[in-house]
């Protein structure tokens, strides 16, 4: 009977913050799994992020004069070869299609794992003037790629995302557009999703297959470790060369177009969750939570409150809020946890001497504070205290990643303070790949990227002892 419901109880993210991930996001209703591994399920309410993830970025792509497009899911082994850097480092997680139908086919299909080679394809067919450009393409779908070990949002075969491609006339047009995706990234994580990021630049390493140069977004999640959480890829016209992409200049030169690629994909599900969740569960901000307030009448049955909570749905929904009831048989307390763990912004309790005093209780998920608020004011109320939790989730999480990365002068320094502390890192660094690798053995992190804020923290490698001049920002990564 709904009266025994209960709430199923997550692990205690201290005790086992893998197992509290995967609690909360199968427990919370977005995730589920599928016979195969690594080809995961996203439920209605994970999807729902994803569409609030996909409206306001869609909007700024366009903003910025990017038009969206759909590219075939195939890709011909001939084609994908043609950028040998590229194929190279994609070439473990690639998966073939052998057959269509009972017959072999006479050359094997790659199911995309990105589609820079189908683009470039496409723009030696239609490419002919300077007048076509740029050309600004998005392109919303999802891709696969064989991962070994799996995890949802984190790590899986196939999963949704977005990929801009862009071709221009001149290599600072590329460079400009390059970090004006990039910023949008910035922006969307911080204001959006209340995630504070370190901008910077992957290193030589790091970088994605083909690319020139790859700028990247990090964020640190609860337990220290880093989530790369949007890249863009300056490419110079490398891809042009390979498949011939040519146009007519201004002077009537053949010339080749310098490209970028930049991309999100729904790992940043996997960011939100584990930058701002609990050991409830979920905690989502407002901007972005698929419903920023849910009505629970308390004593239902009492002549009214019913009545009420529905009157009070209502009217957030004309204040243009997303807000629902719930007038589920389901007992008050479990309403409480079920919605807690879901992550919901905003709870507004109304019961019966609420009603006689003309006020409703509001719960704020993410700090568990409660305010009594007067039934007249909640149009003006509401949404200045949805803006309140906004801010005061990003300023938690900006103290945890300012409070959490700690300079490092020496080797011994780094290690002692990844084994103690966790957390980020931050080192000079003579740019010596060498170096880069004996910080991967030695002290466990990788170089998340130098950042554009730069900081002078002495002026040697803590490695060799060379003399250094870039900062890098190293961590632990999903």
């Amino acid at each position: 009977m709904a009266k025994d419901k209960k709430v199923t109880q997550i692990t205690d993210m201290d005790v086992d913050f893998a197992q509290w991930f995967t609690d909360v996001v199968v427990k919370a209703g977005l995730i589920d799994y599928s016979s195969i591994k690594g080809l995961f399920i996203l439920r209605p309410y994970g999807y729902a992020i994803w569409e609030n993830i996909q409206a306001v970025l869609d909007k700024r792509f366009k903003e910025t004069g990017h038009e969206n497009v759909s590219m075939p899911v195939l890709i011909p082994e001939s084609l994908l070869q043609k950028e040998k850097d590229h194929v190279e480092g994609f070439a473990p997680e690639v998966a073939w299609v052998t057959h269509g139908g009972s017959e072999e086919l006479p050359e094997r299909l790659c199911v995309r794992p990105t589609s820079e080679t189908l683009f470039c394809e496409h723009w030696s067919h239609v490419l002919q003037s300077w007048r076509d450009l740029p050309m600004k393409y998005n392109q919303w779908c999802s891709v696969l790629r064989w991962e070994k070990t799996t995890r949802p949002f984190l790590r899986g075969r196939e999963f949704l995302w977005q990929e801009g491609h862009t071709i221009h006339a001149t290599e600072e047009e590329a460079r400009e557009e390059t970090l004006t995706m990039l910023n949008i990234y910035a922006d969307f994580c911080e204001n959006w999703l209340a995630m504070p990021v370190v901008r910077g630049q992957k290193t030589e390493k790091e970088r994605f297959a083909g690319a020139e140069a790859t700028y990247t977004v990090e964020c640190m999640m609860h337990d220290g470790k880093a989530l790369q959480s949007g890249t863009s890829h300056y490419f110079g016209d490398g891809f042009a060369r390979a498949f011939d992409m040519t146009f007519t200049g201004k002077d009537n030169s053949l010339q080749y177009p310098f490209q970028t690629s930049w991309g999100v994909s729904t790992r940043i599900i996997g960011g939100l969750i584990m930058t701002h969740g609990d050991n409830s569960g979920l905690v989502l901000p407002p901007r972005i939570a698929p419903t920023q307030v849910v009505v629970i009448p308390v004593a239902a049955h009492k002549p009214g409150v019913t009545e009420k909570a529905e009157e009070i749905v209502d009217l957030l929904k004309k204040a243009g809020i997303r807000a629902k009831g719930d007038f589920s048989d389901n007992g008050t307390g479990w309403k409480f946890a079920e919605h807690e763990m879901r992550g919901i912004p905003l709870r507004i309790e109304i019961g019966p001497r609420d009603l006689e005093n003309g006020v409703c209780v509001a719960a704020c998920r993410y700090n568990g504070e409660k305010l009594t608020l007067n039934l007249n004011e909640l149009e003006e109320k509401i949404p200045a205290l949805l803006e309140e939790i906004q801010n005061g989730m990003y300023r938690k999480a900006k103290a945890n990643l300012e409070n959490n990365t700690r300079p490092c002068a020496t080797l011994e320094e780094a290690k002692e303070t990844m084994t103690a502390k966790g957390g980020f890192i931050k080192t000079m660094w003579c740019g010596d790949r060498a170096c880069e690798d004996a910080m991967k053995e030695q002290v466990g992190v990788t170089s998340r990227c130098i950042p554009f804020a730069q900081e002078h923290l002495g002026d040697t490698c803590p490695v060799c002892g060379k003399k250094a001049d870039k900062m890098v920002v190293w961590a632990v990564a999903y």
